[in-house]
């Protein structure tokens, strides 16, 4: 039943009532999972080209999307097919180009009926609005900022845990040149953590710990994290503020997740290479006393839990 809903209309799904919706707690999609810059081309169809842009949709109807990624294009043009949810609110990890390219392409921010709440962590939310106008000057692209017709709000998120919709959201500190911050999001016992960008075991002291990582990732029903290379490529990339799959998998055992997806996949990296790399880690996992599946993040997935 769960999975004939999910092929519903996206507006469709969100008039039902949360008890005809048959339990629906979350419902994940990937709309950019590529890292560092866009990759299109026909090596990288199957995991997608587009950079970070990921779609969480909540019980009670309350749209998310993490980062606005060339991917966010894609997911505007959808969102004004079939939305009736004129409320979005786009978490910011943080503000690396391949994280914020996409929004002067996004077809809802031109939209007078639409209203957009932008998250970000301090320090970097009281940069955003500076950032995000920046890009957007006649210099690099035809319409600014302030021209776009949507109600546009900056929202800081701060210590503890942010209520929105039905669900909560709390925030941890990436190992990340410039910042970046990861997130969980807790509704109905369901947890779902999204961290990219981040280097689990960086050169320098860390501001986050493994063990903090571990303790915010525990038992985690889906984590989403970074993992843009292998551990003898680390060897060349260290300090660049990403995590090997290897190390992205001892978290996630450690952790106790029950499902794991790689991303922020290199953007040299094809479909076969990244095929023959899960493949790899699942036969690591052989042996091993877990129940944790493994798999790597696909554009246009869409999970539901």
């Amino acid at each position: 039943m769960y999975y004939i809903l999910a092929l519903l209309p996206l507006k469709v799904q969100q008039l039902l009532p949360a008890h005809c919706r048959g339990g629906i707690d979350l419902k994940l999609r990937f709309w950019g999972t590529r890292g560092s810059i866009p990759s299109p081309g026909p090596e990288t169809v199957k995991y997608g080209g587009n950079t970070t842009c990921v779609e969480l949709l909540l019980n009670d109807g309350t749209l998310i999307l993490f980062d606005a990624g060339t991917g966010i294009r894609n997911f505007g043009a959808e969102y004004l097919k079939q939305n009736g949810n004129h409320q979005i609110n786009l978490f910011l990890t943080h503000s690396h180009w391949d994280h914020i390219q996409g929004f002067p392409f996004f077809k809802p921010a031109y939209k007078d009926d639409v209203n957009i709440n932008i998250y970000g962590c301090p320090p970097t939310y009281n940069k955003l609005h500076d950032i995000l106008t920046n890009q957007m000057e006649s210099r690099y692209f035809p319409v600014n900022f302030d021209e776009l017709k949507s109600k546009i709000k900056f929202m800081p998120i701060n210590e503890g845990s942010h209520p929105i919709g039905s669900a909560t959201f709390s925030f941890i500190e990436n190992n990340h040149p410039g910042t970046a911050y990861g997130f969980k999001v807790m509704e109905d016992r369901k947890h779902i953590i999204f961290i990219t960008d981040n280097e689990l075991t960086p050169p320098r002291d860390r501001a986050t710990k493994w063990e903090q990582f571990v303790e915010f990732c525990s038992a985690a029903d889906i984590l989403v994290h970074d993992a843009q290379y292998l551990e003898d490529e680390l060897k060349n990339n260290s300090g660049f503020g990403h995590s090997s799959y290897e190390q992205t998998v001892e978290l996630g055992l450690e952790a106790g997740v029950k499902q794991l997806l790689f991303f922020h996949h290199n953007p040299g990296r094809t479909d076969n290479e990244i095929d023959v790399i899960v493949d790899t880690m699942q036969k690591k996992l052989e042996g091993r006393r877990t129940n944790m599946t493994i798999s790597a993040a696909r554009e246009g997935q869409e999970i539901i839990i």
